[in-house]
């Protein structure tokens, strides 16, 4: 083992998902002052460092296919006492992205890791559905295998918080017609294109989601899905019943009407239902 003057440091650096705006000015600072930056993709890097007019740093590929290569090279360079930088293509490294290993490997040498907090897509988006908030649970990518989706899918939709995954441009349409089959009126969002200049909030049941990106051909860019809590039994909560009565009386049903087609969609009790529609609704 190396014995420097001191160990170099890794810093896990935030940097933007869409708008270049979006980094904080410490982000900055620790770009200018590391000897390397490990990055998911040169390119994407490059072009972030050179909106912001900071050169001269060397730059070494990071990414899921050479993480355990390079991994122990970048240690190298930090028990020799270079400073490094990791940051992915967008938003916070290791969240869905390449860099367990190395922060893993830098802390078994006693090598300091050093959190640079900024943009996520997660929270971004969970922050601004208005969806619960006091409790969520963020699985990632989704299976790509149908028969784990499927199973991926009904295990989230009776969860009692607010569920957060990241879909591919590829497979969210086929995700939310496979979670339309599952449970066809759960209440999802859909955030695309977070800070960029066609980011999106859409919300609904699967088939009202999907049926708006189809029509205006929106099935591009990066997606988060977001699924509202259930309770208990599996059931929408009492929270998404009143989302679908007052969906179902905008579309022009009548109070009896719109009763009826919550009992058939929820599954749940008459008299609770329309309890609700009349609390919901005794101010029309």
């Amino acid at each position: 083992m190396h014995s420097p003057e001191r160990l170099g440091r890794l810093y896990v650096v935030a940097t933007p998902i869409g708008n270049l705006e979006d980094i904080t000015l410490r982000a900055l600072r620790i770009l200018k002052e590391v000897d390397i930056i490990a990055c998911e993709d040169t390119r994407r890097t490059l072009k972030l460092l050179n909106y912001y007019d900071i050169h001269g740093r060397k730059l070494v590929p990071y990414h899921e296919h050479n993480e355990r290569e390079v991994s122990k090279k970048l240690i190298e360079e930090l028990l020799s006492g270079k400073d490094i930088a990791l940051v992915s293509d967008a938003g916070t490294p290791c969240i869905s992205d390449p860099g367990y290993r190395i922060v893993r490997l830098a802390r078994e040498e006693g090598i300091e890791v050093i959190p640079v907090p900024g943009p996520s897509a997660v929270i971004a988006a969970i922050s601004a559905s208005g969806f619960p908030t006091d409790r969520f649970l963020f699985v990632g990518f989704l299976p790509r295998k149908e028969s784990q989706l499927r199973e991926t899918l009904k295990e989230v939709v009776k969860l009692p918080y607010t569920v957060v995954s990241y879909e591919s441009p590829h497979r969210i349409e086929r995700t939310l017609k496979i979670l339309g089959e599952i449970t066809p009126q759960k209440r999802i969002g859909v955030y695309r294109e977070i800070t960029k200049v066609n980011e999106e909030f859409l919300e609904g049941t699967p088939e009202e989601v999907l049926e708006e990106l189809l029509s205006k051909n929106k099935l591009k860019g990066e997606f988060v899905l977001l699924f509202y809590p259930s309770d208990n039994q599996g059931n929408e909560s009492e929270e998404n019943m009143d989302f679908l009565l007052i969906r179902l009386k905008e579309e022009g049903m009548s109070l009896k009407g719109a009763v009826k087609e919550a009992c058939r969609r929820t599954g749940l009790p008459k008299n609770q239902v329309y309890k609700r529609a009349i609390e919901l609704f005794s101010r029309d």
